[in-house]
């Protein structure tokens, strides 16, 4: 599954002839460039705009695995792993870019006006493979309970209680209502949330984990060298528990990468195509920020400061070693801002995820009378099963729910191999028009 994940980023980059590295200015120019022009924050009562497409995305995949997920990947793996994550999002830019534009290409309008789409469409009117778009928007609706839903609400609720010693069901009980005021004014709700809060604990997050490398700045230059001497070399810097080898490093490291920002998957592109833009290309280098924001700038600084501290070999994993590389960087503060952090984080991963697994479940039953029903139905459950995850063990749920995610990324992959051509032919005649 990974060697195909990052095999399709590879594949993609070369045939659009290294696209993300020739235009890696054209890509911020038209995302982060334009944050202050009407274009990007142009919206209409069917659709949200650019901006708040990205952020609703984002939501979704900047979540506890950010903190969580690149903690496991080098206690797992080694220092080396953050090498392999880099790498996996390097490539992973080009294919989050290619969902993104077949996303807005084929999109359409549901009976509500809004503009809908994602791997289902461009499988059924791309691929002309309606059975695969079925599989994946049956995978997409699953996976929204598990690792969309009760396992954010599981972090959320774990971590008040072991940091403030909160109750799980009362974190539940406002996990349920918070999210039920949200979600029921649907996409235009859930994208004004999301834009707010996603700059917000971003900016948050990377201020706490400048402070600790501040703290730690000594110990940089040694953690970028044992960084890149895992990456080839794993055994002699080891020296601990771990025992680490190249292999695990490059498996913990691209697992760690492409899970975290979800290029390849297919999420993320069903927020994209809500997004009010004539131009696919201009929405996908959206795609190709997100990834680069997601793994190569917050995975970045979470990895920077487990390996300055040296606790990564000690026996620790996933939030415990987190919290205490910050804790023993600037103290209480610290582990007041990863609890902040994952709070934060997992609330607007349920807000994103709640739109993929409605919009699957639109696509499933499209044209039926009850649609609208189905969907105010698949809130309703979302919501109470929010309150489930708070207040359960969920192991068995984190397993099926990595099963279903990888599932998704089977027809997505799969769409975006066979609609190459149509992704390099809408690259090409952008950049035509703009010279």
């Amino acid at each position: 599954m990974l060697a195909l994940l990052v095999g399709t980023g590879i594949f993609l980059t070369v045939r659009s002839g290294f696209m993300q590295f020739r235009h890696f200015g054209t890509i911020f120019k038209n995302t982060v460039g334009i944050l202050h022009t009407p274009e990007a924050h142009k919206k209409n009562e069917f659709g949200v705009s650019p901006f708040q497409a990205v952020m609703t995305a984002l939501a979704s995949t900047v979540g506890t695995g950010n903190i969580t997920g690149v903690a496991t990947a080098i206690a797992l793996g080694g220092p080396g792993a953050v090498f392999w994550m880099w790498i996996s999002a390097v490539f992973g830019m080009m294919t989050k870019f290619s969902e993104v534009v077949l996303s807005v290409h084929f999109r359409e309008k549901n009976q509500r006006g809004e503009n809908v789409g994602g791997p289902m469409y461009y499988l059924e009117k791309g691929l002309h493979l309606k059975w695969l778009a079925v599989l994946f928007a049956i995978f997409a609706a699953f996976a929204s309970f598990g690792i969309g839903n009760m396992t954010q609400s599981n972090a959320i609720s774990t971590a008040l209680q072991s940091t403030l010693g909160i109750n799980p069901y009362l974190t539940g009980a406002v996990i349920v209502v918070i999210a039920a005021i949200v979600l029921l004014g649907g996409i235009q709700s859930i994208a004004k949330v999301t834009s707010t809060l996603v700059p917000i604990m971003g900016c948050a997050y990377a201020i706490f984990a400048i402070l600790a490398l501040i703290a730690n700045a000594p110990e940089i230059p040694h953690a970028f060298a044992v960084i890149f001497e895992g990456a080839f070399h794993p055994q002699s810097i080891a020296g601990g528990v771990a025992g680490y080898t190249v292999l695990m490093a490059i498996r913990f490291g691209v697992a760690r990468g492409v899970f975290s920002n979800e290029a390849g998957l297919g999420s993320a592109p069903i927020a994209h195509a809500a997004a009010v833009t004539d131009s696919p290309v201009k929405q996908g280098f959206w795609g190709a920020f997100e990834v680069f924001f997601d793994t190569l700038v917050i995975c970045t600084l979470t990895s920077l400061v487990i390996v300055s501290s040296g606790l990564y070999n000690n026996g620790m994993q996933g939030a415990d070693l987190t919290i205490a590389a910050f804790g023993k960087a600037i103290g209480p503060f610290g582990t007041f801002g990863v609890t902040l952090a994952t709070v934060l984080f997992a609330i607007s991963t349920i807000l994103g995820w709640s739109y993929y697994g409605e919009k699957s479940i639109e696509y499933l039953f499209k044209g039926k009378s009850y649609t609208e029903k189905l969907t105010k139905g698949y809130r309703a459950i979302f919501v109470l099963l929010a309150f489930v995850g708070a207040v359960s063990s969920l192991t068995l749920v984190w397993s099926i729910a990595d099963t279903l995610n990888g599932l998704m990324a089977i027809p997505n992959l799969i769409g975006l191999l066979g609609l190459n051509g149509v992704i390099i032919r809408l690259v090409r005649e952008f950049f035509k028009e703009k010279h």
